[in-house]
């Protein structure tokens, strides 16, 4: 062990190579129901040549790597060593916005920058980035692009891992390699960019399509140490309107038409406890909002930006209200309980702490998968049903229904809050977690993104994918250092 950490210090210095107790237990668990296990070792790279040199050792000592770059709290297990003696890569410090590209609206930043910080970067050029629903202020931007996180603007989203376009990546073997159109010039965006080079097409290089294989891979094959991203120009009028329905069948028609029409910017399904958890501060706000909203609502965001901004919202709101007619519903300038305030952090910022996944009971465990637009409401039924019979009130759970790849698809989750504390309320989390999940699975969900004990039930019903996935692997991580134990390795 102490030859290990001595060649460590050497890769990236004695300040970046941690062993203390309490960073070791950080790293060791999240708020998943993985088994904990604690790293040897976690080391924070500062370049990309020193993660090439980690890989590279990595595969002279055969030892596990972890690479992580957001901070806590974290819910997937994805993060928490699988195997012993593992050494977790932090990228955080890696967290340089290397490039800003106005014209041709792309950022290119190194895994380690977060929301906040890209966020006031692109405030000061009149850009945005297409986000996901409340992330967390530590929250890597690339790490939630990499795991295809739902963003909330579904007409800017041209495939699922948008707006993610290309990015270098040190494979298992420690080769690094660009992706999309960055893989067709020279190996240095410095050079690139001197030859008027944009990162902006994700496909490629040449035949190939190397950006899938690190999407949704959890780290197994390999470590993005920068990647590109698309931009938007940021609305200079923005705001929200809200169509409430008794159910998830009333509202699905009405969601259709607005995304196959691509009208407005922020389109989101929610029932009331999950906007109550999202807005309230605490247990008891949460429970009186939850009565006071309608059971469901879709928020929609109007947006207006260059020339005329108001009169194209005023438009967009007139179109928007020829659909809520013709599909028998109502649509409403404020919800009870809520101000208009309340959600700008939720769909344009970082939410305050704590993480309003841990905000009502304590802990929560999630369900999400990918489904057609007509199997939503029954996939949900099923979902919470089961969350019930293992004793998570269905009353408690959060729902979010958000549409992907500009309506093609909706992205299904539902929360189910506990208290960790409370030994009966764990172990019924658990068992909810399990029966949640299969009766999903069987009503035809489809889990994109197998975390934990979801990828034993998605191989064993796919042998061929689980046979290409691990002969790639075999290519690109052929000694398996790269997060061993995740999906199907």
């Amino acid at each position: 062990m102490g030859s290990k950490k001595e060649s460590l210090i050497r890769i990236v210095g004695a300040a970046n190579v941690l062993d203390d107790p309490a960073t070791l237990e950080a790293f060791s668990r999240d708020e998943s129901l993985a088994p904990p296990r604690s790293p040897w070792f976690v080391v924070r790279p500062t370049e990309t040549a020193q993660v090439q040199a980690l890989v590279a050792w990595a595969n002279e000592t055969k030892t596990p790597l972890v690479p992580v770059s957001s901070g806590g709290p974290r819910f997937l297990g994805d993060s928490v060593p699988s195997v012993p003696e593992a050494v977790v890569v932090d990228l955080s410090g890696m967290s340089r916005i290397l490039k800003i590209d106005t014209r041709n609206r792309i950022a290119v930043i190194e895994p380690g920058v977060t929301y906040p910080q890209l966020d006031a970067a692109l405030r000061e050029k009149g850009l945005r980035i297409a986000r996901p629903l409340a992330p967390r202020p530590a929250k890597s931007v690339v790490a939630s692009l990499l795991e295809r996180q739902p963003t909330v603007i579904p007409r800017l989203q041209y495939n699922l891992p948008e707006p993610l376009r290309t990015c270098g990546v040190v494979w298992g073997t420690g080769e690094i390699a660009f992706t999309g159109e960055a893989g067709s010039g020279p190996a240095s965006l410095e050079d690139q960019w001197k030859r008027g080079g944009a990162q902006v097409d994700p496909k490629g290089p040449f035949a190939t399509d190397l950006l899938r294989l690190v999407t949704g891979a959890q780290g197994s094959m390999g470590i993005v140490v920068w990647a590109s991203v698309r931009l938007d120009v940021a609305p200079s009028v923005h705001e929200y309107t809200f169509v409430p329905g008794r159910s998830l069948e009333e509202l699905a028609p009405f969601w259709q038409k607005v995304t196959r029409t691509r009208l407005g910017d922020e389109v989101s399904i929610l029932n009331a406890a999950q906007l109550a958890q999202l807005v309230g501060k605490d247990a008891a706000a949460i429970e009186g909002l939850r009565r006071a909203l309608p059971p469901y609502v879709v928020v929609i965001g109007l947006g207006g930006a260059a020339l005329f901004p108001g009169e194209r919202v005023a438009v967009q709101r007139k179109d928007l209200d020829r659909i809520v007619v013709s599909c028998g519903l109502t649509r409403l300038a404020s919800l009870p309980g809520i101000a208009l305030a309340d959600l700008a952090p939720l769909f344009e910022g970082c939410p305050a702490e704590p993480h309003w996944k841990l905000r009502f009971r304590g802990a929560s465990q999630q369900v999400f998968f990918l489904s057609k637009i007509e199997k939503v409401g029954p996939l949900v039924s099923a979902v919470l049903s089961a969350a019930e019979a293992a004793g998570i009130p269905a009353a408690d759970a959060a729902v979010y229904v958000q549409p992907q790849h500009q309506g093609v698809v909706q992205h299904v989750e539902v929360t189910l809050p506990y208290d960790p504390a409370d030994a009966r309320q764990k172990a019924a989390a658990k068992a909810a977690l399990g029966k949640a999940s299969r009766a999903a699975m069987e009503a035809g969900g489809y889990f994109s993104r197998p975390y934990g004990e979801w990828a034993d039930m998605v191989y064993a019903r796919d042998a061929d994918a689980k046979l290409v996935l691990r002969t790639v692997k075999g290519i690109v991580d052929p000694n398996n250092v790269m997060n061993p134990g995740k999906l199907c390795f």
